[in-house]
């Protein structure tokens, strides 16, 4: 696996970082309380629940606005934007924060003082972002998806791992109770055992191209800090900040956006961990935009039961079977803007966000829905801010979404690679596809590398 070389340099954050890991507990046992064992070797000594956090948000436009706005009765200590207007609007709110335009600045300034972290930056700049915050030991919440290459998830699993913080990645519909029952009549074998599983999005990012210099920069934004580590180029008015999900560079197109999001319920249901073959396919590939439209089959190894076959489509794009399925209402699924389909033995489910219909619907007709097991989420943003004072787990933790991360990237470099391959999860290897093998990774600009990506092959 390549990166660049500049990432295998020690920069003046990761000396602060392992300068900090072996003493902040210790430093900070008299203000924070005892610890709070979370593994083999705890490193972040738990507040008290009725303690307020100390939190930071980095991306206060649009999403991280939203974030910010949910998490109510602590501390925001400092916003970080490189757009000036997101920021100083945020900080009308919230006066006595300080404000960033550069995210390491921030936390070479203020990491003592920061307890939490919010991510909500373009999917490009989340590995460096998070990465730092994890190795300074700071609890994180970071937007779907985790990161914008495989080697970056499996690189994030394990900081998060070694540093024994409370992480959650933002697919706030996985708090939502429909998918808790969801997940409880896949349990309970109420269709049998699943054979094959298809998800959708109707929607569309795509066609994203480059209009250098068409129209001055705004004063307000620092282009090439937003550019962060992708590489430099002039400024393009129509990326930032509606539509950089276009971009191969940022983004992942409908794809990246939304499968987090859509896939994480039978991720859940079934328990998944890693695919061991992906394919894709769509319209002819294009170097810098994203497709209008994408089909993706994994095959997932299910114990003593074969494989399972699991299928992504987005932007309109369809398999048969949803296409020839019918809702309650006599109308094919495709119809439905996103959704589930479990294909089981005795009978398939179709969800979505709000839905949960058992089919074909005469068959279940008498049907008893099975006992609640899974307790309803006090909040998504909630189970973070807990885990943050008391350790108890989140239900989006990053070993969790990491690997959800990981599957959904794996899609797209199969669709960006352009055939097929075999995944080995053990070694993070493509042995028959060398194009696809070298998406797993990215080059990174000088001093917005991601930490600890040299050593992101770790066991699954």
């Amino acid at each position: 696996m390549t990166q660049s070389k500049n990432s295998m340099l020690t920069t003046r954050r990761q000396f602060l970082s392992r300068s900090l890991q072996g003493g902040s507990c210790i430093a900070t046992a008299a203000i924070f309380g005892p610890h709070v064992a979370w593994g083999n070797e705890p490193r972040f000594c738990y507040q008290s629940a009725n303690d307020k956090l100390n939190l930071v948000a980095i991306g206060v436009g649009n999403k991280g606005r939203h974030n910010v706005d949910q998490i109510q009765n602590h501390n925001w200590v400092a916003f970080c934007d490189v757009d000036e207007n997101f920021l100083n609007a945020c900080h009308q709110q919230h006066p006595a924060a300080q404000t960033f335009r550069d995210y390491r600045k921030m936390f070479d300034k203020l990491s003592n003082r920061i307890d939490g972290v919010v991510v909500s930056t373009a999917d490009h700049t989340h590995a460096p972002a998070t990465s730092i915050a994890l190795s300074l030991d700071k609890h994180v919440y970071c937007e779907k998806p985790l990161t914008h290459t495989v080697a970056e998830a499996r690189a994030i699993r394990q900081l998060a791992h070694k540093h024994k913080v409370a992480t959650q990645m933002g697919i706030q519909i996985h708090a939502e109770s429909n998918y808790r029952r969801v997940v409880e009549f896949i349990r309970s074998n109420a269709i049998g055992q699943i054979t094959e599983v298809y998800t959708w999005c109707n929607k569309g990012w795509s066609n994203g191209r480059f209009a250098e210099a068409a129209e001055k920069k705004p004063s307000s934004l620092d282009w090439d800090l937003w550019l962060g580590p992708a590489s430099d180029r002039v400024y393009s008015e129509n990326v930032h900040p509606a539509n950089w999900r276009r971009f191969w560079e940022f983004g992942s197109g409908t794809f990246g956006d939304m499968a987090c999001h859509i896939m994480d319920l039978p991720f859940w249901a079934l328990d998944l961990k890693s695919p061991t073959k992906v394919t894709a396919t769509g319209p002819e590939l294009h170097a810098v935009g994203t497709p209008s439209h994408c089909l993706a089959t994994y095959e997932f190894p299910m114990d003593n039961r074969g494989s399972l076959k699991f299928h992504w489509s987005d932007g309109g794009s369809h398999f048969d079977l949803v296409k020839s399925t019918l809702d309650h209402q006599g109308q094919s699924l495709a119809n439905w803007g996103l959704g589930v389909l479990f294909v089981g033995e005795n009978g398939m489910l179709a969800a979505d966000y709000g839905r949960c219909q058992l089919l074909p619907e005469e068959k279940f007709a008498d049907f008893r829905s099975p006992e609640r097991t899974i307790p309803d989420s006090i909040g998504h943003w909630n189970e973070w801010l807990r885990a943050c004072q008391t350790g108890e787990p989140t239900t989006c933790n990053f070993d969790y979404s990491g690997r959800l991360t990981e599957t959904v990237l794996l899609g797209i470099v199969a669709f960006r690679a352009e055939h097929e391959f075999s995944w080995d999860p053990e070694t993070m290897s493509i042995q028959d596809n060398p194009r696809a093998q070298d998406l797993l990774t990215k080059e990174y600009r000088s001093g917005f590398e991601v930490i600890g990506l040299a050593d992101s092959r770790v066991p699954v």
